[in-house]
């Protein structure tokens, strides 16, 4: 016995607490100096060799969320009429049917022209502009591109009294059809050309219109449009047709002082035969529509020079009827 506590007395064993105490503070102290040191030298890709493997509802959600953005990549690179399909054949395929069922109708389908025929007016009215929706508007744009001075006419059906008129485009109206061409649109001369009013009496949309047009017409087409009764020729009224109208009353009056004039030439004879030679010898420098009772009234009137612009009016007169 003396042996076994000689024993434990000289290996230090006397008290139980604190020499554990004192080995433990000091393998606390290097166990985090060492924690350190691996901290240090461990790299960023490296891996923890203690660290545990993820639960697998962790897996499945990151895998999720990888096919919905490469899901959202592709739709996003798709147009809208693949895209389209895409889902329709996604349907199909899960829940059944066949893609006839899908197909649109096209019985309801319109283009643009056929837009244009419903809403056209041949003439527009400040009424016509009161209640606009997109398919008036694209008329009224279209309406307001044509020229509104000659029409093209149809005259297949001249004998039953039936005509169609409509106005020019501008290729007409670069062209010439239905100015300087026949205004039938089946006939291009250009010789003897006539302008015709016509009064064109026609229903739209369900009510009764009436419009003046002016037509182009060679001979043989204005047979045509006078073929049941006669319509009113447009002529040019030049400045010296105009000019001879205002002059025709004063003729007149000319007339009624020369008839006054003449009861009154018995009082003075012999006056009036000296007039009369001195008249004789300036009858061969008279112009013409000048009386011998003229000279008396005033001086001779001035002739005037055609200014440019009276000239460019007169070229221009045939054109524009």
């Amino acid at each position: 016995m003396e042996d076994l506590v000689k024993v434990h007395g000289g290996g230090g064993y006397d008290s139980d607490f604190s020499d554990e105490d004192e080995g433990q503070g000091e393998s606390s102290d290097r166990a985090l100096k060492r924690k350190r040191e691996e901290e240090i030298q461990q790299k960023p890709f490296q891996r923890d060799p203690h660290s545990k493997a993820a639960h697998r509802s962790f897996h499945y959600d990151e895998v999720d969320r990888e096919e919905a953005r490469n899901r959202r990549a592709h739709l996003i690179s798709m147009n809208a009429f693949e895209r389209h399909k895409k889902f329709v054949g996604d349907y199909i395929l899960y829940y059944g049917g066949q893609m006839a069922d899908f197909r649109r109708s096209a019985a309801k389908d319109k283009t643009d022209l056929d837009v244009l025929r419903e809403n056209h007016r041949f003439l527009w009215r400040d009424e016509d502009e009161e209640e606009m929706t997109w398919e008036k508007e694209l008329a009224k744009k279209y309406y307001d591109k044509l020229f509104k001075e000659y029409c093209i006419a149809d005259l297949s059906r001249y004998k039953e009294n039936k005509f169609g008129f409509r106005w020019r485009t501008e290729n007409e109206v670069v062209s010439g059809k239905g100015q300087f061409h026949c205004g039938n649109k089946r006939c291009e001369k250009e010789e003897g050309l006539k302008s015709w009013e016509v009064n064109f009496a026609y229903v739209e949309h369900g009510e009764k219109r009436n419009a003046l047009v002016k037509l182009r017409l060679c001979p043989e087409c204005s047979f045509m449009l006078n073929y049941h009764h006669k319509r009113k020729e447009v002529k040019v009224k030049t400045k010296r047709g105009i000019m001879e109208e205002n002059r025709e009353p004063k003729k007149k009056r000319k007339r009624r002082k020369r008839s006054s004039s003449s009861t009154k030439k018995h009082k003075h004879k012999k006056r009036r035969d000296s007039d009369t030679s001195q008249t004789d010898s300036d009858a061969g420098n008279e112009p013409d529509g000048q009386s011998e009772a003229d000279h008396w009234r005033g001086p001779a009137p001035a002739v005037e020079e055609k200014s440019r612009e009276e000239e460019f009016d007169e070229y221009f007169e045939d054109m524009f009827l």
